[in-house]
């Protein structure tokens, strides 16, 4: 689990072997308790782990169906990309509760400036826009924030400069593809619905 409370780091390397490959992160800074080998962490808001330790990089084995299902796959040697540890029993959740499996992406439609805050709206798949909700949370390259409109192609979100500084939102630009992870309350009432939640059921087991 995390929190969307994250940090900045840069791809080092990227080796593809077929359509897998193993990425190579370094921070922008450590993190105050060491790194181990078989460790969660999130980039870019997706869950990795951590398959070897060098210097002061982190190198994560990326399966096929990540890259091609995050914007992993459009990322190249010097990206910048969010990260986050996962949380240990008793740390601060500062943001909401992210899972760091992504459910879909999206693509930057505009930016515009309002005041010293920004205004980014996002383009997303109505499977993906159908789980928030006005004022809801969601995660933008595993970043918490909140949703300012919903549209019918997408959502906006405000950014105040904290963020921008603090995340890869510093190098969005229109076209820019981003990974999405809706609140996990949303997609269990989604579920729930799916199979008439509110309704009454019997189940009935056989002997097997």
């Amino acid at each position: 689990m995390f929190t969307g409370i994250v940090r900045t780091g840069r791809i080092e390397s990227i080796e593809m072997q077929g359509e897998a490959g193993r990425i190579k992160v370094t921070p922008e800074r450590p993190w105050e308790q060491p790194i181990a080998l078989g460790d969660s962490i999130a980039v870019n808001g997706a869950c990795l782990t951590v398959a070897a330790i060098e210097g002061d990089g982190f190198c994560f084995d990326v399966l096929a169906e990540t890259f091609d299902k995050t914007n992993l796959g459009e990322k190249s040697s010097g990206s910048l990309v969010n990260l986050e540890r996962a949380l240990s029993l008793g740390d601060m959740l500062g943001g909401h509760i992210v899972t760091g499996h992504v459910d879909g992406t999206g693509r930057v439609k505009k930016i515009e400036q309002v005041g010293r805050d920004w205004k980014f709206t996002i383009e997303c798949a109505q499977e993906v826009l159908m789980l928030m909700v006005y004022k809801g949370s969601i995660a933008i390259d595993g970043i918490s924030l909140t949703v300012a409109e919903l549209l019918d192609d997408g959502f906006v979100v405000h950014i105040i400069p904290h963020t921008i500084e603090e995340t890869d939102m510093s190098e969005y630009e229109v076209g820019t593809k981003v990974n999405l992870e809706a609140d996990i309350l949303g997609k269990h009432v989604q579920r729930i619905l799916e199979f008439g939640g509110g309704q009454e059921y019997r189940l009935t087991f056989k002997d097997v």
